[in-house]
């Protein structure tokens, strides 16, 4: 019997006292007498408890999952607002209450840890942060936004060496890293509906333009929400790899990048375990995420990712249980050392 790990779930749900700090955080870039302490914000346990018990964890009794690698929402990490100072008070304050929720419901969630991202600045200044996370937390994987300017892309390629520290601290900790934007403050670009899935698809071609992972052959990148439009578009891919004269996809980036099954209908999921390798996909499900209502045509909530999983024709039930488990501890090496270590 496997374990059902989903690897991309986010702090939807946190009280309204986190969104009203944040508020009154943005207020205070104007006005820097009205920015608020980080003591001021006050979130009991209990409070936390609620949040979780009545939303996600409600949700992963109710589908049949088990634990949840859990990070701040993503749409919040806003990364264009302010500087480096705001995101870095932030992330710190997100990051902490996914860890207390990791504590308070330890057998369901494990912490994965935002960055401090700023456009224009240094990715080495999130290097604190991450190693906080990592060695306070026991932060499992990081997300790394490919574009904190939020819809404008004015950060150099993920294969420019401008990401190299973060890269080498990765390496060093083993944390594979979700490719995952925030909020578009960009018109042309709905958040979920296209910057998300444009950032997902970018990320994996900029990936096919270098050749990052000859200089990180143990780098490994997770592309959420299916891949974007990569299994759509394998051939276009293939092709344009071909043309510039690299590697077969396989021997160049399917050692090191992974896709989720945060795609919310049979025929998707149907088309992602036909064109990429089951060994490069990851269970997910971003419950009460960008999606969710219920399908009319089935009667179920679009992200109830298990259901598609479940009805595949297409997958063994070994491959099942490589998606809802062994890739995910094999990608996340930091999670099954600590699955180990329960006896699990």
């Amino acid at each position: 019997m496997s374990l059902i790990i989903d690897c991309h779930g986010h702090y939807t749900t946190a009280p309204k006292a986190l969104e009203n700090w944040r508020n009154a955080q943005i207020a205070g870039i104007k006005d820097p007498a009205a920015m608020p302490k980080v003591a001021d914000l006050k979130i009991s346990d209990d409070e936390l408890r609620e949040s979780i018990e009545t939303n996600q964890l409600k949700l992963m009794k109710e589908r049949g999952s088990d634990i949840t690698l859990f990070s701040p929402r993503a749409s919040f990490m806003a990364h264009h607002i302010g500087d480096f100072n705001v995101s870095s008070t932030w992330a710190a304050i997100c990051n902490e209450l996914c860890y207390r929720v990791s504590t308070l419901f330890p057998d369901h969630f494990v912490p994965v840890a935002m960055l401090p991202q700023s456009p224009g600045v240094d990715p080495a200044t999130c290097i604190p942060e991450l190693e906080k996370c990592v060695k306070e937390y026991g932060a499992v994987g990081i997300n790394l936004n490919p574009d904190p300017s939020g819809g404008h892309w004015t950060s150099p390629p993920l294969t420019d060496r401008h990401w190299y520290p973060i890269y080498e601290k990765m390496v060093e900790y083993d944390l594979p890293a979700m490719i995952h934007v925030s909020t578009s403050c960009n018109a042309c670009f709905h958040t979920t509906g296209a910057h998300y899935l444009n950032a997902d698809t970018t990320a994996f071609m900029q990936c096919i333009q270098g050749d990052l992972f000859k200089d990180f052959p143990t780098l490994k990148f997770l592309i959420p929400h299916g891949g974007g439009a990569v299994p759509y578009h394998w051939g276009r891919f293939r092709g344009l790899a071909q043309e510039m004269k690299k590697p077969l996809l396989e021997d160049h980036l399917l050692n090191n990048i992974f896709f989720d099954t945060c795609v919310y209908h049979q025929p998707g999921i149907d088309l992602l375990n036909t064109v990429i390798p089951v060994k490069n996909v990851l269970f997910a499900s971003e419950m009460i995420g960008a999606v969710r209502g219920i399908d009319p045509t089935t009667g179920h909530y679009y992200d109830d990712t298990k259901r598609y999983i479940e009805a595949s024709k297409i997958l063994s039930g070994d491959d099942k249980h490589q998606i809802y488990e062994g890739n995910v501890r094999r990608v996340f090496s930091r999670l099954d050392s600590r699955l180990k270590a329960k006896g699990l």
